[in-house]
């Protein structure tokens, strides 16, 4: 058996260094596509302020861009070093998209990325803005062969379980591409990444215009700004909703645990708009309804009932008992391959495998495991429900902020108020929100999975590599270090350049291209 403290340290080192890189990956999604908004006006206008624009933005896209690729791939290694078992046992399958990303996303971003900043004056107009958007189209597909492997860990589709082998390998490639989870996921993520990116050129923009300073560049910034975040904000809400009704049809048990609903209510069930869920008594309490809301997102009817955790637990303790049979069957293949009846044994119940899987937590010898063993692995299959369940209502909130900031900023831009103080100030105070939102969804979607590292194959626990605790610590230790160290300079050179301004900035790049 693999320790807990590996296990949790484990955890803990990926989680620390995925929510660190997903620091940058929103505002790289949103800067790239508003850069090629910007440099499409400069094409079409031949204004020198919106050349000017995509400059200044692009300066502090660049920095981003950079410290996202510095963290994004020793994510990477982490599958290898830290989830060995993992990557040997879903690694014909999760490997293919992140080949895929290297190969046809990142180069095509990396290279382009640097025509985008040394081509001004080298290439035509066209020419030029045609990379910037090559910039934007890479940095999309990077996000979309990432969620296409996360989307597979949610709902893993297209695969099947080779017992000669004892892995999961790929059956259809179809699938594994336009997994439902993973298409949600991906339109979510990039609209979320696209409101940040407005998010963030409103408040820099209303910081200028509070210090009285690049007002023409300033106010058209945050005219794109403002339309463009607001088709982005309201998207994130429809986009939010596709995903809720996806994962209720696979991971019933975390849209239970989002709201801390203990028990299955009559259709349609109505929305927890606030409550304090309780784990150890199983009860939420202080509860404010919403009828029929969460019935309608999550099933789209109003008759289709939603299981509450109780009946979930129980459900899975069934699925259990199923995967022993699968489990006892697979058990003399290894001996005897050629065995047909336990070949049939594993073929009608191999879907419950990985539920079977759980024991190992609880059990030496799971085909001996006895009704509290099983019980006691039933409910493993309940997630941290607190923190589910706050992040989320907070992650809908900054949602319904950021629709009301940019209903704000596009009224004051068609009435030419954009000098309105109170909204400067609103604009330059949510600064923080979009990565505050977008962490909290990847808290999330993250947390409300577990216990299973591949939904209802394998679960975490069984996932890691063999290390010891110690070495855990060394390295958790060193990424707390070295991730410091590079967030010190990216908010070192972000102040810097926006203190700096479009003036010198623009000024130094004007120099260095002489």
């Amino acid at each position: 058996m693999i320790s807990p403290d590996v296990v949790a340290l484990s955890r803990l080192q990926f989680g620390m260094t995925a929510l660190y890189h997903f620091l940058f990956v929103p505002l790289t999604l949103g800067l790239s596509v508003l850069l090629g908004i910007m440099e499409t006006v400069y094409v079409m206008t031949g204004k020198k302020i919106w050349r000017d624009m995509t400059k200044f933005w692009g300066i502090l896209f660049g920095i981003n861009f950079v410290m996202g690729v510095s963290t994004g791939i020793t994510m990477e290694f982490q599958f290898g070093t830290n989830w060995a078992y993992y990557s040997h046992y879903v690694g014909d399958i999760f490997g293919v998209p992140l080949a895929i990303e290297g190969l046809m996303a990142f180069f095509l971003e990396a290279t382009f990325v640097g025509m985008f900043f040394f081509g001004w004056n080298r290439m035509s107009q066209g020419a030029h803005l045609a990379v910037t958007w090559l910039v934007a189209l890479g940095t999309n597909l990077s996000a979309l062969w990432i969620l296409i492997a996360n989307g597979w860990m949610q709902h893993p589709t297209g695969s099947y379980f080779n017992f000669h082998t004892m892995r999961m390998e790929v059956k259809s490639f179809y699938d594994v591409l336009f997994n439902p989870v993973a298409q949600a996921k991906f339109v979510h993520t990039i609209s979320a990444g696209y409101v940040t990116g407005s998010v963030f050129v409103l408040a820099i923009s209303a910081f200028y215009l509070l210090r009285g300073r690049c007002v023409d560049l300033a106010k058209r910034s945050m005219i794109v700004a403002a339309g463009f975040g607001l088709a982005s904000a309201l998207s994130v809400v429809v986009l939010g909703d596709e995903s809720g009704y996806v994962a209720n049809q696979d991971q019933k048990m975390k849209i239970a645990a989002m709201e801390g609903m203990w028990e299955t209510e009559k259709a349609p069930a109505s929305f927890n708009l606030i409550g304090f869920p309780d784990q150890e008594a199983h009860v939420t309490r202080g509860t404010i309804h919403i009828p029929y809301l969460l019935g309608l997102i999550a099933t789209r009817s109003l008759d289709q009932p939603l299981y509450g955790i109780n009946d979930l637990v129980a459900q899975n303790e069934h699925k259990i008992k199923d995967g022993l049979i699968a489990y006892n069957a697979l058990t003399v293949l290894i001996n005897h391959p050629d065995d047909e009846s336990a070949k049939i044994a594993l073929a009608t119940h191999e879907s419950n495998l990985g539920y079977a899987l759980l024991l190992k937590k609880h059990s030496d010898n799971i085909s001996a495991a006895s009704n509290e063993q099983i019980q006691a692995a039933a409910w493993d299959t309940v997630p941290k429900i607190a923190p589910i369940f706050w992040s989320f209502r907070c992650m809908v909130a900054c949602g319904f902020w950021f629709i009301a900031l940019f209903i704000c900023a596009f009224y004051f831009s068609v009435r030419q108020r954009l000098h309105t103080r109170w909204f400067l100030w609103a604009a330059f105070l949510s600064l923080p929100l979009p990565w505050l939102a977008a962490e909290l969804g990847w808290v999330v979607a993250e947390v409300g999975r577990q216990p299973w590292v591949i939904e209802g194959i394998l679960p975490t626990f069984l996932g890691t590599s063999s290390l010891s605790v110690g070495s855990l610590w060394v390295s958790v230790l060193g990424f707390i270090t070295l991730y410091s160290f590079l967030a010190c300079i990216e908010i070192y050179l972000m102040v810097k350049y926006i203190r700096l301004g479009p003036e010198h900035s623009l000024k130094q790049s004007g120099n260095d291209h002489a």
